[in-house]
């Protein structure tokens, strides 16, 4: 099956290593444009883009995929499927259309659970014991498209929001092979979400990881795993000095963000 990818950080790139590895045609990659990195702002490609060109797989980084010009080059790519994760883009009605085979996407969340840019450290910040990843039909909704597959993925009650991160990276890849293989065959089984049990998890802030001492200890816990890497959690003491809290470069950017929030910050 002739595939058009589409993602941008490591998340991304493990799924793309995972569709090669599967043996499926890659027709191009799209992903977000190159980007200044640490203290000195080396301009620096994503994990896609780098993973791409090693396998001499043709990139597009484009701005937007709302013109005439960049919707016929998809067009002309003629994939059959187009695959998503944590591209960072919107893909217009003009984009969705064009596979036969329509547009996926991997969520990091049982959906309709936990729908927007920061699933994973919201289950941890609300002390979930389970989360997952689902495969979905993209439409014109924020993550409200058919399911397709979805893996559940247990918490440990120690795990930070970033080492679960880690884990449904693996889980996300493989089952996102699994998905596309059925759409192959034809087998794959369309099931729409229950929106009336939709909840949503917005982009963190540096001010939703302050907390208080009068909090109960479980919650204090589990905002402080879900917190990390990043913002980071602190709490003031008297006078307003500030104890813990992570770190923003001069660009104003957070020094470490959630792939998923990619597209926030730009």
């Amino acid at each position: 099956m002739r595939i058009l990818f589409m993602g941008t950080p490591d998340i991304a790139a493990a799924s793309l290593a995972a569709v090669l590895e599967a043996g499926y045609e890659v027709c191009g990659v799209f992903t977000r444009e190159d980007k200044p990195v640490g203290r000195k702002q080396i301009l620096t490609a994503p994990p896609v883009k780098q993973l791409a060109l090693e396998h001499n797989l043709p990139v597009y980084p484009p701005k937007t995929l709302r013109t005439e010009e960049v919707q016929q080059q998809i067009r002309e790519l003629a994939p059959e499927l187009i695959v998503v994760v944590a591209y960072g883009r919107i893909l217009p009605p003009e984009v969705l259309c064009v596979p036969p085979k329509g547009c996926i996407n991997l969520h990091v969340s049982l959906l309709p659970k936990y729908r927007g840019a920061a699933p994973v450290q919201w289950s941890v910040i609300n002390g979930d014991k389970e989360t997952g990843v689902s495969i979905m039909y993209l439409d014109e909704g924020l993550d409200t498209g058919d399911i397709l597959n979805v893996a559940p993925v247990t918490i440990g009650p120690e795990e930070t929001s970033g080492e679960l991160f880690e884990r449904i990276t693996a889980q996300g890849a493989k089952t996102l092979v699994e998905t596309i293989a059925s759409i192959a065959a034809g087998t794959a089984v369309r099931t729409p979400q229950d929106h009336s049990k939709a909840t949503l998890a917005p982009p963190l802030t540096k001010e939703m990881a302050r907390f208080a001492f009068d909090q109960p200890a479980q919650k204090l816990h589990d905002l402080v795993r879900g917190m990390n890497p990043w913002p980071v959690a602190y709490f003031e003491q008297e006078g307003g000095l500030r104890l813990g809290g992570g770190s923003t470069p001069e660009s104003g950017r957070p020094a470490v963000i959630s792939p998923l929030e990619e597209h926030v910050y730009g």
